[in-house]
């Protein structure tokens, strides 16, 4: 059951046209555009440059994480203290900059993988990245999710030991796919939290079945796909669905799904 909605922020009405239209710029303009002291509060930050970027969202809408949902993302980081996190998906960087800060403060050493396709978003997430203090935290790569997966896995750009913590949150039907693809790579193996958000709003029917699904139903649903997109039928992931709110004050739920299971081929 979904408990009340206690956000202190609650954004505006997302309407029909809702990202993309330039308001991710705008909301680089107006931050950056705070008088000095009010600049100067929010750098290094993090805390506070979300707080900016809520209440810019409260009167035009921003598809963040946002404030409840984001703390039960937060509540795994904290949990697990993850060395190498990964996000597919990372809009203007709240998700990003929420996540990293609480993964810098749980390990030290944590590092920060935001996947990011629009270039103008990218540009956005650094500049706010950047204003938190959270450069050396955070690495962000502008392409395409899949592509950038491939090439990252094979020349070592995040290493060879897979993630410990990933979060989706990118478009909707490349979850599934991009997901296996992990799984083929050994990037997601033994024990990585994979964290996947609007389960509901929109909703994700295919990856939902696929993270629940046994070997049996893993083969049937990839028997005509090749190679590394197939993903490891013999993965097995321990779920839970958690209930929450977007900000907007709109139900939504997170899907967690933690690797139990992981057999070498």
């Amino acid at each position: 059951m979904v408990v009340e909605f206690t956000s202190k922020h609650r954004y505006g009405e997302q309407g029909e046209v809702y990202f993309n239209d330039g308001r991710e710029l705008d909301l680089l303009k107006h931050i950056f555009g705070l008088p000095a002291e009010q600049l100067d509060r929010l750098r290094g930050n993090p805390t506070a440059v979300l707080e900016a970027i809520d209440k810019f969202a409260e009167e035009k809408y921003l598809m963040n994480i946002g404030e409840l949902k984001g703390s039960h993302v937060t509540a795994l980081i904290t949990k697990h203290k993850p060395s190498l996190c990964l996000e597919l998906g990372g809009y203007v960087g709240y998700s990003c900059i929420l996540f990293a800060s609480c993964a810098r403060a749980a390990n030290p050493s944590a590092k920060y993988y935001c996947l990011e396709y629009n270039p103008v978003f990218g540009a956005v997430i650094m500049a706010l990245v950047h204003l938190a203090g959270l450069e050396d935290t955070v690495r962000v790569i502008i392409g395409s999710s899949t592509d950038t997966i491939k090439r990252c896995s094979k020349d070592g750009t995040w290493g060879k030991s897979g993630a410990d913590f990933v979060f989706l949150d990118h478009l909707k039907p490349m979850y599934t796919p991009d997901l296996r693809l992990m799984e083929s790579l050994g990037v997601v193996r033994m024990g990585t939290v994979v964290a996947a958000d609007n389960m509901v709003k929109p909703g994700n029917p295919p990856y939902h079945e696929w993270v629940n699904a046994d070997k049996s139903k893993k083969e049937e649903i990839v028997k005509s796909v090749k190679g590394e997109e197939r993903g490891k039928t013999g993965i097995r992931y321990e779920n839970t669905w958690i209930e929450s709110w977007e900000p907007q004050a709109v139900p939504d739920a997170i899907e967690v799904s933690v690797v139990v299971e992981c057999p070498e081929t």
